[in-house]
């Protein structure tokens, strides 16, 4: 199968919860509408930003039925729906369950308590998901910071070698251009390798990669399109510039404990999707107050994402 590569920036939704941590799926609808409006190409749905291993396989589905119903008269906007995880029968049953439900694609990460071995041990993971969904398109989905599997994805398409016939692509979420640059070369450029380090998705726009899948897309939109468009002009010093101002924006995160920051931007942004779950740690009601001054200081205004209602500043 022949999969067109994607151009563009597809969002990590968070997934919006209620105070008690329930789902909040009468969000989705509205969330839809605004990364719709901020020019998104589609949605990574269930993976690190949107809380899928703090979720029930059955909370999954729900998202998933939520996302297809609010994108079923759009088919130009591509949901990929992560279905990895520690046990390889749900990973298949979620596969399976995304092609039911219509969505554009399936992706799958490293078990991350027994680890495959190598890139055949690996390839053999993916090949079983895959085949649950073989009318989806199917993408690997690189986060070694997280899973702990440090696999080369050159090793990794070569141990496919063509074997799995919906396998599209790769998210690639790490930081060895060597590798990045070498898997879109294997195969004759078969592979449609999605960026996603936001922080540096300047140099992977000199490698040719125009598809880039991240969490800061969803309140930060514009700041990447211009950088896009910086670049594709040949003005280099711009695309730099909006670089480090997504570098500055991103540094906040850090400081202000991590991922769940991101639903404090999105608040800011005029999409309140409550908190995470637990482990992960929320700020306080006086570190968001800080949280806003530092937000305000790197002119997140200028460049934030728009709600549909809301007048563009000039």
């Amino acid at each position: 199968m022949n999969y067109p590569k994607i151009t563009g920036l597809i969002a990590a939704p968070f997934t919006p919860m209620h105070e008690d941590g329930s789902l909040n799926l009468s969000l989705i609808p509205q969330y839809y509408s605004f990364l719709k409006f901020n020019n998104i190409t589609g949605a990574f749905i269930n993976g690190s930003t949107g809380e899928g291993v703090s979720q029930t396989k059955e909370e999954k589905k729900l998202v998933v039925d939520a996302w297809a119903d609010a994108t079923k008269t759009d088919k130009d906007f591509k949901i990929i729906n992560l279905v990895g995880g520690t046990s390889l029968q749900d990973c298949k049953e979620m596969a399976a369950y995304t092609q039911d439900a219509g969505l554009y694609a399936v992706s799958f990460t490293a078990p991350f308590y027994f680890k495959p071995a190598n890139a055949q041990a690996l390839a053999e993971c993916c090949k079983e998901v895959a085949a649950a969904a073989p009318q989806t398109a199917f993408y690997y989905y690189h986060i070694p910071v997280l899973t702990g599997c440090n696999i080369s994805m050159y090793d990794l398409l070569n141990a496919v070698n063509g074997s799995i016939p919906n396998f599209a692509g790769i998210k690639y979420t790490h930081e060895d251009f060597m590798d990045f640059l070498s898997c879109m070369y294997v195969d004759g450029g078969r592979y449609d390798m999605l960026w996603g380090r936001d922080e540096n998705m300047l140099s992977a726009l000199v490698l040719g990669s125009f598809g880039a899948v991240g969490s800061t897309y969803n309140y930060t939109a514009p700041l990447y399109h211009n950088m896009i468009d910086a670049f594709k002009k040949g003005d280099l010093i711009k695309a730099r510039d909006l670089q480090q101002k997504s570098i500055d924006m991103i540094r906040l995160l850090g400081k202000y404990g991590g991922i769940a920051t991101g639903k404090a931007f999105m608040k800011i942004a005029g999409l309140d999707c409550g908190n995470f779950r637990l482990p992960v740690k929320n700020m306080s009601g006086e570190q968001f107050e800080s949280f806003k001054k530092d937000v305000a200081a790197v002119g997140f205004e200028s460049f934030k994402s728009r709600r549909v209602q809301e007048k563009v500043l000039h």
